[in-house]
């Protein structure tokens, strides 16, 4: 009896690790077609990123400070616009246990972006943007490395660290100079990933 019950309970943790595994990779496959979104927001904030280096590095004249507005402003609300379209247009299809955890991930994030901001204007009466800039940071690469973990995709992993670690270089500099790593932080946790996952999205 006891022996049929051992061999019953080794075949529902079998099953149960089948079925995780199954999750998995729908949900990998999933984030492939996902990658769009990498891409996406990876080039609309880095757009910002960088406007902002070069609005607070040079002097310039009126006209280019107007197109350095357009594009703080224009890549982020086109970047919402297509996501909201996304997300509407991939509603029907195949959802995963795996895939709402990782929304609810990404919700919590924004969610988190909001409150550090009230905490400090709370705390200081103002906004620090020298410390704004490196806390965001951190809270973007756990968001990215918790993706790349839960998913075992080692090339978001590492996007995630570097982003971590390009915090930390982050707060010893100026606002200006933040703004530039930040640019750079993009590039590596999200557009190259992004148009890597996209480009294999067909593949098994």
């Amino acid at each position: 009896m006891d022996t049929m019950k051992s061999t019953s309970d080794s075949m529902n943790e079998a099953q149960s690790l089948l079925v995780i595994k199954e999750m998995i990779e729908v949900s990998r496959k999933k984030l492939k077609r996902d990658g769009i979104l990498f891409i996406v927001w990876g080039w609309a904030l880095f757009f910002v990123s960088l406007s902002g280096y070069i609005g607070r590095s040079f002097v310039l004249t009126f006209t280019l400070e107007n197109i350095l507005k357009i594009f703080e402003i224009v890549p982020p609300l086109l970047a919402v616009t297509f996501t909201i379209y996304y997300i509407i247009k991939q509603r029907k299809k195949v959802q995963t246990y795996i895939g709402n955890s990782l929304r609810y991930v990404w919700i919590s994030l924004f969610a988190s972006m909001v409150l550090v901001n009230l905490i400090q204007f709370n705390v200081l009466k103002s906004i620090n943007f020298e410390l704004q800039h490196p806390i965001i940071m951190v809270l973007m690469a756990f968001a990215v490395t918790v993706t790349g973990g839960i998913l075992r995709y080692r090339l978001i992993i590492i996007g995630g660290v570097v982003f971590g670690l390009l915090a930390l270089i982050a707060s010893h500099l100026k606002i200006q100079d933040q703004l530039l790593i930040e640019s750079a932080a993009w590039i590596i946790a999200f557009i190259i990933p992004g148009h890597i996952l996209y480009a294999n999205r067909e593949k098994r």
